[in-house]
């Protein structure tokens, strides 16, 4: 890879993994549904003057949104609202082995050996981190991130089905339902909409515009160009400085401790997904093709 695409992979990494804790301190404002809300207003409002969803997949886009948007992203980040953002962080790269298990069992694909040893090494570092003391009180929300793992992989298998229609328009088609579910799901679960959306603070408004335009349109433009120029093989490792940026900004921007514990299971978990992903299953080559981390983060 160019010194110049190297940098671009790392920054990528960087930003998905920033997500975590711009989410973390924009939920001291907003509450975690209304702010995937107002994220996606804006990433949908900003994409769909250049990348419009083809009308004939409104009702797959329809589904599609509602599980690997508005459900995943309600159960992650409510999840992260619970525990630390670096300890989500960690257990999110569940999605990956989930979403290997679920092309098996869906579409036959087949787990290669070194890939079988990653899901297990993987689940026992999310074991490690959920028999953390410190997370004791907690657990409903480390489940609440790992459920959201778990619908993450569900949305993938979906999108497999609905065939390559273009990253960025795949994206814009989320986004465009995924706001008026999202903000619904608010509606039915939060309260204060109005208020919060009337005192937001600068400080407030530039998480969501971070969510919404740098994790969301800018990163995923950097990353297709990526994807549009090298292997899958060369580019998803990098992928795997997700976790280790969130981790290291929990630490120094909101003054997040990380146990031995954690630190050995978030280890264990990143080992697991390195032997899963630099080894590429078709399912994950063809599913980062038409959009990764439709999250992430």
């Amino acid at each position: 890879m160019k010194p110049v695409d190297v940098l671009i992979a790392i920054s990528v990494a960087m930003i998905w993994g920033m997500g975590f804790i711009v989410a973390k301190a924009g939920m001291s404002h907003f509450s975690p549904i209304l702010l995937m809300a107002l994220r996606f207003s804006l990433t949908a409002f900003c994409m769909v003057w250049f990348f419009r969803p083809p009308p004939g997949i409104f009702k797959q886009l329809f589904w599609i949104s509602l599980v690997s948007a508005a459900l995943q992203y309600s159960l992650t980040f409510n999840g992260v609202r619970g525990i630390d953002a670096s300890t989500a962080a960690l257990l999110v790269q569940l999605e990956v082995p989930f979403g290997l298990i679920l092309a098996w069992l869906v579409f036959g694909e087949r787990i290669s050996l070194k890939q079988g040893l990653g899901i297990a090494i993987a689940f026992t570092g999310a074991i490690l981190i959920i028999g953390e003391p410190k997370l004791a009180g907690d657990l409903v929300y480390a489940f609440m991130v790992i459920g959201g793992a778990f619908t993450w992989a569900v949305g993938q298998i979906m999108i497999k089905k609905l065939g390559n229609i273009g990253g960025f328009r795949l994206i814009t088609g989320v986004a465009l339902f995924a706001t008026p579910q999202l903000f619904v799901a608010s509606f039915l679960f939060e309260q204060d909409q109005l208020e919060q959306i009337q005192s937001a603070s600068t400080a407030a408004w530039a998480a969501v515009a971070y969510l919404g335009l740098v994790m969301t349109a800018l990163a995923y433009a950097l990353w297709y160009r990526l994807l549009g120029h090298y292997t899958i093989n060369q580019v998803m490792p990098f992928l795997l400085l997700l976790p280790v940026t969130s981790v290291f900004g929990g630490i120094f921007f909101l003054d997040e401790s990380l146990t031995t514990k954690i630190a050995l299971g978030g280890g264990l978990a990143i080992i697991g997904v390195a032997m899963i992903t630099i080894q590429q299953s078709p399912f994950r080559q063809r599913v980062s093709k038409s959009g990764r981390n439709i999250r992430q983060d």
